[in-house]
């Protein structure tokens, strides 16, 4: 054996056995994504009008108005920072397995809990939506008087009116305001109400009935002392009502500072007794009267308190208190029991669309199908490889990569799809070079001249193939996040794996098994009526542009009457959730629920999957907290239902991600003609292009005329099939720059249809080998995996004729009745 077949065989050795390394044990090297183990993730962002508004309380500006935009970015920033420590303490005394906090862009941070129940869910949103600041500032000295006044001219805030007078004057609720209205926003605002140099606050508490009644505070505006000196907080319980209060200890500066507003702020010769404000969040929980100096450094919040909200609140302190106010702009729940539906859906789905093109390829290729199927194995075996290389490789490029180690990427839905596809598109390579062995073989070739004559004329094709998917793949992984991102390494990884094997490995079997006279011929099936197949494809572009149109023109007519309804809620924002239940309610109830808290416009439907078992969805254009109601609303119905999945996204979420699908789509397009025409012609590119944005227009308008609904996901199943559908083109656009070479005195278009006669049986074979493989993933995917593979679909087969009679005929507008010489 010469040296270089050894070292390539070493290489292979070494490869497999670092890929198996990197996966065994598969318990523990294997980390699945929430889509597959269930669990719950959330998108936060640092509020910036928060932090400008704490710039100027700290004094670092005189007016929100007069902070920079680079000052402003610079502080949201450095909030971020401070916040994701903050929120990974919060989150971990909740003793959830692994949970993943790190932050993202220049603003916000993302959470992801692995195997999330309801409950915790409900207490991390609450954990982590809590900015834990706490501050202790005084009563005015006027504040009863001011008070008073307000209360005879019967002036009070919207939402409450007088109750009367126990200890003082006191509000109650009067329901004009929703419970829901009373926001951060709405108290910020009743700060301003009296209109006088103090912030009005409302102070809960219990009449002598036990009633809730609501006392009026005028607060300074000057803090006398912060949350940032607390040393320790805990809950303890009144001796005589045994309701639970927060205690606190503060550290040694606090404990000075505490000692000083007591004894600054204590009884006076006169009798004048001052009232101690503790502010958490914005919301006066209590006042006590500052008897005397206190310097022993505790002190204690009482409020009207349940044991729960009491311990949470002691996390949250002992956690630390957030730099700036953080919203929810995103949550994705999955259940568990799904997930783990997902698993065994995604299981079948690579067992049979692997078994699937085995088959396939041993019965028509034989031999050469048979070490195709081997090294479709190794292409799995050094996937694991492959995706280490693909998210070092594209967190470089992408900018995404901070340093350290690079180690294998979560394992998500899309990931398996990405798997699943691998295979297909792997059989690709194989399926090129065969084709071309053929030909070699029958004009009289030896087997080791073909084999090596067709490696060598298939390269260059395969080579502009992957480069161009390579390209959309990176594209998708820098615009996209998430489970995006995972299908983005995978299908990288399996391009630059199948390259590898396909053109290094294969062929060191081939020559191998061809100096040892092994192969004594290269026998292969054939299509009937493609071996020699002539027929004018160029001659019939006019009735194919004119179908494409019609297509274009109904599918899209139809989308633009259902305007935003073809749009999921990445998109749009708001919130899209799935229950199971033990009994059906009818749709109709559901809706009357949902119409009963505010949700007038909501949608309801029951939906079955592949299994046969039946879940209600609900779609509501709210998102976040304000869309609580109506989960809750669904889950106090009769039947036991049960949220198993939930999809809430921000408006501004929904706008961007909108736009980064725009982005993608447009710099993919950009990418492939600069490409095409440095490695072709400016006449190659305009032909692609066409052919793609053909492509994107009817898998878009047929998809969505089905009754779908766009969403990121669909948006990386588009980008695939402009991958998919340059590949296939450039197989036609390949073979007519070689036969320019070898056909002079035919004119262009001869030339173009002699093209795509002589690689049409190679394209309805990979067509068939993918969609093979898709279809397993419409079988057994479920929801948003069916999605997907349906456009994938759509696609692959909108690609297979886009290649055939809409990329070249627009090439030959550039070269109309043009003989080559």
């Amino acid at each position: 054996m010469d040296k270089n077949k050894l070292w390539k065989w070493l290489l292979l050795a070494f490869l497999v056995v670092w890929s198996l390394t990197l996966v065994t044990p598969l318990d523990q090297k294997i980390k699945l994504g929430l889509d597959l183990k269930g669990g719950s993730s959330f998108v936060l962002e640092v509020d910036s009008a928060d932090v400008a508004k704490k710039m100027v309380e700290a004094e670092e500006a005189e007016t929100v108005e007069e902070i920079s935009e680079s000052k402003l970015r610079d502080k949201v920033r450095l909030v971020q920072e401070i916040a994701v420590e903050v929120i990974r303490n919060r989150i971990d005394v909740l003793g959830t397995s692994e949970p993943e906090i790190y932050p993202e862009g220049d603003s916000r941070i993302v959470v992801r809990i692995p195997g999330a129940d309801a409950a915790t869910r409900a207490e991390a949103k609450a954990q982590m939506s809590r900015d834990a600041v706490l501050t202790f500032k005084l009563i005015h000295k006027d504040g009863d008087i001011w008070a008073s006044e307000l209360a005879a001219e019967g002036r009070f805030p919207k939402g409450y009116k007088m109750g009367g007078q126990d200890r003082g004057v006191f509000l109650i609720r009067d329901m004009s305001v929703p419970d829901e209205e009373l926001d951060r926003e709405f108290f910020e605002q009743l700060k301003k109400f009296g209109g006088k140099r103090a912030d009005y606050m409302l102070m809960a508490d219990r009449a002598t009935d036990g009633s809730e009644i609501y006392r009026p505070q005028f607060v300074e505006r000057r803090k006398q002392l912060g949350g940032d000196t607390v040393q320790n907080a805990f809950v303890t319980y009144d001796q005589m009502t045994s309701v639970p209060k927060i205690s606190l200890e503060f550290d040694g500066e606090g404990k000075k500072i505490f000692g000083r507003v007591t004894d600054q702020y204590g009884p006076t010769p006169e009798g004048v007794y001052r009232q101690l404000a503790i502010i958490l969040d914005d919301k006066l929980y209590s006042a006590p009267t500052i008897n005397e100096p206190i310097y022993s450094g505790r002190a204690e919040i009482s409020g009207n308190f349940s044991v729960v909200e009491a311990r949470r609140l002691v996390n949250v302190l002992r956690a630390g208190a957030l730099p700036g106010r953080v919203k929810i702009v995103e949550e994705r729940t999955v259940a568990p029991t799904l997930g783990q539906a997902s698993i065994d859906g995604g299981k079948q789905a690579i067992i049979y669309g692997g078994v699937g093109v085995l088959i396939f390829m041993a019965l028509y290729y034989m031999l050469p199908g048979l070490i195709a199927n081997l090294s479709l194995v190794f292409v799995l075996l050094l996937l694991p490889v492959g995706m280490v290389v693909a998210a070092g490789f594209l967190g470089v490029v992408s900018g995404s990569l901070d340093g350290g180690a690079v180690g294998l990427p979560t394992l998500t839905l899309y990931g398996i799809a990405g798997i699943v596809l691998t295979v297909g598109m792997a059989v690709d390579a194989n399926v090129l070079i065969f084709e071309r062995m053929r030909e070699e073989w029958k004009v009289g070739k030896s087997i080791s001249g073909a084999i090596n004559a067709g490696y060598n004329k298939a390269f260059s094709t395969i080579l502009d193939a992957n480069v161009t998917t390579l390209l959309v793949a990176v594209i998708l992984f820098w615009q996209g996040s998430g489970p995006i991102r995972g299908f983005a390494v995978t299908l990288s990884a399996g391009i630059l794996v199948s390259m590898f094997i396909v053109l290094v490995i294969t062929r060191l079997f081939f020559n191998s098994l061809a100096d040892a006279k092994m192969i004594k011929s290269l026998k292969m099936m054939s299509i009937p009526g493609l071996a020699n197949i002539s027929f004018d494809f160029i001659g019939k572009r006019k009735i194919a542009a004119i179908i494409s149109i019609l297509v274009i023109i109904s599918t899209w007519g139809l989308f633009a009457s259902k305007g935003d309804a073809n749009l999921g809620v990445d998109f749009t924002g708001g919130t899209v959730m799935s229950f199971e239940f033990d009994q059906k309610q009818d749709a109709d109830t559901v809706k009357a629920a949902l119409a009963a808290v505010g949700f007038t416009s909501a949608k309801a439907d029951y939906e079955t999957d592949l299994h046969g078992k039946e879940f209600l969805e609900v779609k509501v254009g709210a998102s976040g907290e304000a869309s609580e109601p109506a989960l809750e609303a669904v889950k106090a119905l009769e039947g036991n239902y049960r949220d198993v999945k939930n999809d809430s996204v921000g408006s501004q979420i929904g706008e961007e991600l909108k736009t980064k699908g725009i982005k993608a789509i447009i710099f993919a397009l950009i990418g492939i003609i600069i490409y095409i025409s440095i490695r072709f012609e400016f006449a190659f590119a305009m032909g692609a292009i066409t052919a793609l944005a053909h492509d994107v227009l009817i898998t878009v308008g047929v998809y969505c005329a089905l009754g779908h609904e766009l969403s990121m996901p669909i948006i990386a199943a588009l980008l695939t099939i402009v991958g998919y559908s340059v590949n296939d083109t450039i197989v036609v656009f390949d073979r007519i720059r070689e036969d320019l070479k070898l056909e002079k005195g035919k004119s262009y278009k001869e030339i173009a249809n002699l093209s795509i006669n002589q690689t049409l049986s190679r394209t309805v074979l990979t067509s068939f080998t993918t969609l093979l493989t898709v279809v397993m993933l419409l079988i057994f995917g479920d929801g948003a995996v069916f999605d997907f593979a349906l456009a994938l679909c759509i696609g692959i087969l909108v690609g297979t004729y886009s290649s055939i009679f809409v990329a070249t005929p627009v090439v030959l507008l550039w070269h109309k009745e043009e003989k080559v010489k």
